[in-house]
């Protein structure tokens, strides 16, 4: 074959790859560009009638965003799929808002686990005794496990997220009739609503579905795309569902190099409901929030460290710090700013963030100390 002939089909494929690449960097020009001025005035008089007096910077956002939907650029189906998700959203949204200042755990599991197996009991038992511990519980709503929960929080203390499917209906309808319960049709905004509100996180046995969330909240944990929160596997004795899981974890994708040995801090692997209770309040008994300021993450504490438990924990954690170290810190600007927990102690680090399954050992220490 001459030079010639080749040179075609070459010069064919780098046409067809700069279609694509040209189409992708116009839509981000077009995502980038401003609204016209007129619809900028329009958008304040809309959030005047609305009556929205806070975060209207983020409010006028969003309306011009979707105002740049309507370049033609989406399909029909494609601003079908924004409306639906935004709306199941806000409907989450307003759900959640009135106990904002509860600690929640979520509950996954099987949703074909029936009423008279011991992991049911199990699931039922750990919901009851967070409840008392004032923790709200956060189920899909269905049946199984889901309705374990429900059941072991009771309707006062339990929450649902459902998912729209035609072979599942909802086993807790008083959780509608309380006002407990938003539906969606769309499993990512349902995901994102059962993990984005709570301070803890239950497991138990299940199938594609459980898998998926569990991976979910190990990846969001892994790449620091969620806040710091225990994990707890909880399996039944003699039947070691997840210790079967740790072996393909460790065998597979630690043991190749794919996750790091330390990311193992992320969960707990216990049969027994009081190591999981445990676990879980463990993880705030000093530790209770954190803030990042600039590249400074500001850790908010129950009790402040001593000087030697401090110093220790410069020496072993030195490498995932800057050269400063960890050190003290009164609130921060913009911490004050917002009143945000002014009355707990603090530490402050820069954290090198590709190494949040030793954050998690951070806190795992911070939660060790006494103080001075």
């Amino acid at each position: 074959m001459s030079e010639e002939t080749r040179a075609v089909p070459e010069a064919e494929l780098a046409a067809e790859r700069s279609g694509p690449a040209r189409a992708i960097a116009e839509a981000e020009k077009a995502a980038r560009r401003p609204i016209p001025e007129e619809a900028e005035g329009l958008i304040s008089e809309l959030l005047d009638l609305a009556g929205a007096r806070e975060n209207r910077d983020l409010l006028r956002e969003l309306i011009g965003t979707t105002i740049k939907l309507g370049d033609g650029t989406p399909s029909r189906l494609d601003l079908k799929i924004a409306t639906s998700a935004l709306a199941e959203m806000a409907r989450a949204f307003t759900l959640f808002a009135p106990f904002r200042g509860i600690p929640k755990l979520t509950m996954f599991g099987s949703a074909r686990t029936q009423p008279d197996d011991p992991l049911y009991a199990q699931a039922k038992e750990l919901a009851a005794r967070m409840a008392n511990e004032g923790w709200m519980v956060v189920t899909g709503a269905g049946p199984g496990i889901m309705a374990a929960g429900t059941d072991g929080a009771g309707p006062d203390m339990a929450i649902g997220v459902d998912i729209r499917l035609p072979f599942e209906s909802v086993s807790h309808p008083e959780l509608a009739a309380e006002g407990r319960l938003v539906e969606m049709k769309y499993f990512f905004t349902r995901k994102l609503m059962l993990m984005k509100e709570s301070a803890g996180f239950a497991v138990l046995p299940g199938g594609f579905g459980t898998l998926d969330e569990a991976f979910e909240l190990l990846t969001l944990l892994q790449t620091g795309k969620a806040e710091p929160a225990p994990i707890v596997l909880l399996d039944l004795p003699q039947e070691p569902y997840w210790e079967s899981w740790l072996a393909f974890v460790e065998g597979e994708v630690i043991g190749r190099g794919l996750a790091s040995k330390q990311d193992k801090a992320f969960y707990k692997i216990t049969d027994d409901v009081d190591v999981a209770r445990a676990e879980l309040l463990g993880f705030y008994r000093n530790y209770h929030s954190r803030r990042f300021v600039g590249n400074t993450m500001v850790m908010r504490l129950r009790t402040a460290p001593s000087d030697e438990e401090l110093a220790a924990a410069n020496e072993a954690f030195a490498d995932i710090c800057s050269k400063r170290g960890i050190w003290r810190t009164e609130p921060l600007g913009p911490e004050r700013a917002g009143r945000d927990n002014l009355q707990l102690s603090r530490i402050a680090l820069e954290l090198d963030l590709r190494f949040q399954g030793r954050l998690r050992q951070l806190i795992d220490t911070v939660n060790s100390w006494s103080g001075g």
